[in-house]
């Protein structure tokens, strides 16, 4: 096979741009709703928009159908399951008490959302009293465990999949933040200690358990009562955690939705910063243009997914070419073979990792110099421990200082010098809007940077230039341009909405 010399040192595996926009390995969410059905979520109220109030299980149930209606048009392979606790009646795997899992005909209890499941989720309140029920699951006098019985049943529910082809979440909607309050001396202590462990071992299968509190107009959730040992949250985790406490209906849509975006991580970075002390970063995409979805081609008669296979016929004796094919490459009166191992050895000059070069002041780093999107990074302790502390403090140095940090980038498509700046957390009373890190900004070459008067140049007429009226009256309109609170969690992929419109690819 004849290498393109044009073609040598391009890298199919790497587009210049292909690096933000990488999906990390998972293909997809499997997420169980745990939803508290206790008297108290029907008695205690909140107040809504429109004058009346709303019961916290209303607000939660309202929640997941507006979830589900988001999550059925752009993950519409995301599979979810509704769990209701501290019921009447019971319906689960395992038989215990307590846990009613919800359903619609034709759909296993985790599955891909349906229309129908949404409706029957949506309209739930008026036969919930007389089919499913509602009472406490943990009274005095009974060893009954209704919180740790629900784990059980979602643990169970998400063993389906691996933890590398698939998120597992869990998330937790209530109102009470003493689940055993009712119990006391050795047993409360036994049933805290198996309900804790309950959790940590769905924590070790890979799962995650998320908890969105409804606190009550007289009293605020408290966390620290026996949800922060659940959680893990301590220190500043433990006090930032409750001011994304939702009282109201549009608080905790609002919560949930930026729960269910889906982080595009990119990749692990190896940050070099001195001395052989490095740190391991993870890259996220923030924002990406918009892609329709990939074609599944099926079979006109099966109505079953095509699998495509690609082999090699050599062109003399028509064979199936066995193997690996390797490519060569004319120099003189030879061709030099190069197997693809050589190609991808040829092509690496840098080993990928992040290596800081210095430091300069925030006025130096210009609007113009941002030539694509910018990627996020975090620290991670997964391979290498004591990641976040050296990140702090390097983080806090250069806000303190007013500083960006300039490094070398050396991915294997497009090597060039980069700006790390960082970003303070940001929160309001709905809870976090930005989170700490640093913004990695491509920075141009000089040949990137063009004077627009060059357009002009070789022709007899002057660069035409606004006057100051017309520089005001376009400022004015770009003012306009600005969305107040804009923030990317508010909007589904309009590229996803508009292909579920159109046809579906080969289909019969």
């Amino acid at each position: 096979m004849e290498i393109d010399p044009d073609d040598l040192f391009r890298d199919d595996e790497d587009d210049p741009d292909n690096e933000l926009f990488q999906e990390r390995e998972s293909t997809k969410e499997l997420v169980v709703y745990l939803v508290d059905a206790s008297p108290k979520m029907f008695t205690t109220t909140c107040p809504a928009g429109d004058r009346k109030d709303d019961t916290h299980f209303h607000v939660a149930v309202s929640c997941i159908a507006q979830s589900l209606k988001t999550q059925i048009i752009n993950n519409s392979y995301d599979e979810v399951a509704i769990c209701f606790f501290n019921t009447r009646e019971k319906r689960n795997l395992q038989d215990l008490n307590g846990v009613y899992v919800f359903n619609v005909a034709d759909r296993e209890y985790l599955d891909r959302p349906t229309a129908r499941l949404i409706k029957e989720i949506d309209n739930i309140e008026e036969s919930f009293m007389s089919k499913i029920g509602s009472q406490y699951g943990i009274v005095s006098g009974s060893r009954e465990n209704s919180l740790y019985n629900v784990l059980w049943v979602a643990q169970a529910l998400l063993r389906k999949g691996s933890a590398k082809t698939a998120d597992k979440r869990v998330l937790l909607f209530t109102n009470e933040d003493d689940p055993f309050g009712s119990i006391k001396g050795v047993i409360k202590t036994d049933m805290m200690r198996t309900t804790l462990q309950r959790t940590r071992d769905a924590q070790d299968l890979g799962i995650s358990i998320e908890l969105l509190p409804l606190s009550r107009p007289d009293s605020d959730f408290n966390v620290s009562t026996f949800y922060s040992d659940l959680l893990g949250l301590k220190g500043d985790d433990l006090a930032r955690f409750m001011p994304a406490a939702g009282e109201k209906l549009e608080d905790m849509k609002d919560q949930l939705r930026k729960r269910m975006f889906k982080k595009r991580l990119v990749r692990k970075i190896t940050f070099s910063i001195a001395n052989g002390l490095s740190i391991q970063l993870s890259s996220y995409a923030l924002i990406r243009p918009t892609l329709p979805g990939a074609i599944t081609w099926l079979d006109s008669v099966t109505n079953r997914p095509l699998k495509t296979e690609r082999s090699f016929i050599c062109a003399d004796t028509g064979a199936l070419v066995q193997g690996s094919a390797k490519r060569f490459q004319p120099y003189k009166t030879e061709n030099i073979k190069f197997s693809v191992e050589e190609l991808s050895e040829i092509k690496r000059f840098s080993t990928g990792h992040l290596r800081l070069l210095g430091f300069k002041p925030l006025n130096c780093l210009k609007e113009f110099h941002n030539l694509r999107p910018s990627t996020f990074v975090f620290p991670t302790d997964e391979e290498l421990i004591g990641s976040t502390c050296i990140f702090i403090a390097l983080h806090r140095s250069m806000l303190r200082l007013k500083r960006f940090a300039v490094a070398f980038y050396g991915s294997s498509s497009r090597p060039q010098l980069v700006a790390l700046v960082a970003q303070d957390e940001i929160i309001s009373a709905g809870g976090q809007v930005e989170p700490p890190g640093m913004h990695m900004i491509y920075l141009p070459y000089s040949e990137d940077i063009r004077n627009t008067e060059e357009l002009h140049t070789g022709s007899n007429v002057a660069p035409p230039h606004a006057n100051d009226d017309q520089t005001r009256s376009a400022a004015a309109l770009i003012k306009r341009f600005d969305l107040k609170d804009f923030s990317v969690f508010q909007f589904a992929n309009p590229e996803t909405l508009c292909s579920t419109a159109g046809p579906s690819p080969g289909g019969g």
